[in-house]
């Protein structure tokens, strides 16, 4: 490849950086009405309250941050639990959201609706309003107690924006480790 063409990658590639950093702050909607985000929320952690299997009253906290440039408003988040050891329950109407981290708990935040698919065990929870670009959310689900087996607990957890027809963006695995022999740990 000669300088001359070298040049122009070079010119190339820097103006479609620059047209990019033009349209992260601009959402993302596509021609059949599907919303989607520029850049999707990141999942920060998951952590629980209590690591000791049997224990009863144990909360986990999924942390979320919805990036400045993420184009849109987070809607809605599912958390689904993975195939594992043992089951989980969760109260419901014990769920509770605030913006920070589960150790630097903000403002509470509010949620139209929390819902659990009976057959897939999947968690719903809805904000509203939507939960703004540039911020960090926690969802605190309430385990009336921890599954009777150790192990590790995963959790997949998709993002949802603001849209008639929003597009879940799946951000990764929310890792639980539960401990045989009452570790809490």
């Amino acid at each position: 490849m000669n300088w001359q063409s070298r040049l122009a990658t070079a010119i190339a590639l820097s103006l479609s950086t620059v047209g990019l950093v033009g349209l992260s702050a601009q959402a993302v909607k596509l021609a059949n009405g599907t919303t989607s985000f520029v850049q999707p929320p990141r999942l920060e952690s998951a952590v629980a309250t209590q690591k000791a299997a049997r224990f009863l009253g144990s909360t986990y906290y999924f942390t979320l941050t919805v990036p400045a440039n993420a184009g849109e408003p987070l809607r809605t988040i599912v958390i689904s639990p993975q195939e594992a050891p043992d089951r989980v329950e969760f109260n419901l109407d014990q769920t509770e959201t605030f913006e920070g981290t589960f150790d630097r708990e903000g403002t509470k935040l509010p949620h139209q609706t929390v819902t659990q698919d009976a057959k897939t065990q999947a968690i719903t929870i809805t904000f509203d309003p939507a939960i703004a670009a540039g911020k960090t959310v926690t969802i605190g689900l309430f385990a009336n107690r921890n599954p009777d087996l150790g192990g590790v607990y995963l959790y997949g957890v998709t993002a949802f924006p603001s849209g008639d027809q929003p597009f879940g963006q799946f951000l990764g695995y929310g890792r639980i480790q539960i401990y045989d022999g009452g570790l809490n740990s």
